[in-house]
């Protein structure tokens, strides 16, 4: 059964199985989409809750550990909230996160935004990778029709390529989480 949203048809039951069998990861959006500034925390609380039982209805022992803020920036108390069940969470900004960094609002680059300039993106791949950072890419659709929330699959090829040609390793969130992490308290056990 495929739902029709504003980027278009989107997945099946099974599309979300295949993609865990596969080993990509899920990560909640909220079951509302609900606007991450406009809703009220307790609401957005609630949302991430259905959200959570209705993949384990249908993909049993999948936890999602991330979450990706729908439309704005969130509130500080929605912030709070999310951190309660998510070991990250992302927003926008356009931009790579280095130095420190706010686990709880994570930038990411929305490739549709620059999918005219790729001279933009090849730049902030590079920065990204000058500063030691940790580059979040995304969007919606990846098609060769894409809405205006997504990207053609020969663009994003080229993103990955660039990427790659430039040293990134490309992970999943979670295990982007788990890495920096790692390289993390790796750097405090050497100055302790």
């Amino acid at each position: 059964m495929w739902e029709s949203t504003p980027t278009g048809k989107i997945f099946s039951r099974e599309d979300l199985r295949d993609l865990v069998r596969q080993g990509h990861e899920l990560a909640c959006h909220t079951f509302d989409h609900c606007h991450s500034w406009d809703t009220d925390p307790v609401e957005f609380e609630a949302s991430i809750l259905r959200n959570q039982r209705a993949v384990a209805q249908v993909i049993s022992g999948t936890r999602m550990s991330c979450l990706s803020y729908p439309i704005s920036h969130p509130r500080p108390e929605t912030k709070r909230r999310t951190a309660r069940h998510y070991d990250c969470a992302r927003g926008g900004g356009q931009n790579t996160n280095a130095g420190i960094t706010d686990l709880n609002y994570l930038k990411a680059f929305f490739i549709e935004q620059s999918r005219d300039d790729f001279e933009t993106i090849e730049a902030l791949i590079k920065e990204n990778s000058d500063r030691n950072g940790w580059l979040i890419f995304a969007t919606h659709d990846v098609t060769d029709s894409p809405t205006r929330y997504g990207c053609t699959p020969r663009l994003f090829e080229k993103v990955v390529r660039c990427s790659v040609r430039l040293g990134a390793k490309i992970l999943p969130v979670s295990k982007a989480l788990q890495a920096v992490i790692g390289s993390s308290q790796a750097a405090d056990h050497e100055l302790a």
